[in-house]
């Protein structure tokens, strides 16, 4: 297989690219992992995070997996203490 930028040495690096082409700076990022195990989805994210607003969603519904979804790829903190329990004792409890 021929390199994907240069089309005219074989390809022996990672991304289908030559040697050269792949350590010219700048065309790496041209072409995407083809690596069955890049890194995919939201990123691992360990900075502080911002609070995000309260939900009513009851845990385990669709509509609180879609919410938990988009605040992970915000970058925001997943859960919120004003967030719905799962039910009134929790509530009581304070158990979340």
């Amino acid at each position: 297989m021929l390199c994907r930028h240069c089309n005219q040495v074989r390809s022996n690096r990672p991304r289908g690219l030559c040697w050269s082409c792949y350590y010219t700076p700048g065309v790496r990022d041209l072409y995407p992992s083809t690596s069955k195990f890049a890194r995919r989805g939201v990123s691992d994210f360990n900075g502080k995070a911002h609070t995000a607003a309260p939900t009513i969603a009851l845990p385990g519904s669709p509509e609180k997996v879609a919410i938990l979804e988009e605040r992970a790829r915000l970058q925001q903190e997943l859960w919120h203490p004003a967030d719905a329990p799962m039910d009134r004792e929790s509530r009581k409890l304070g158990i979340r």
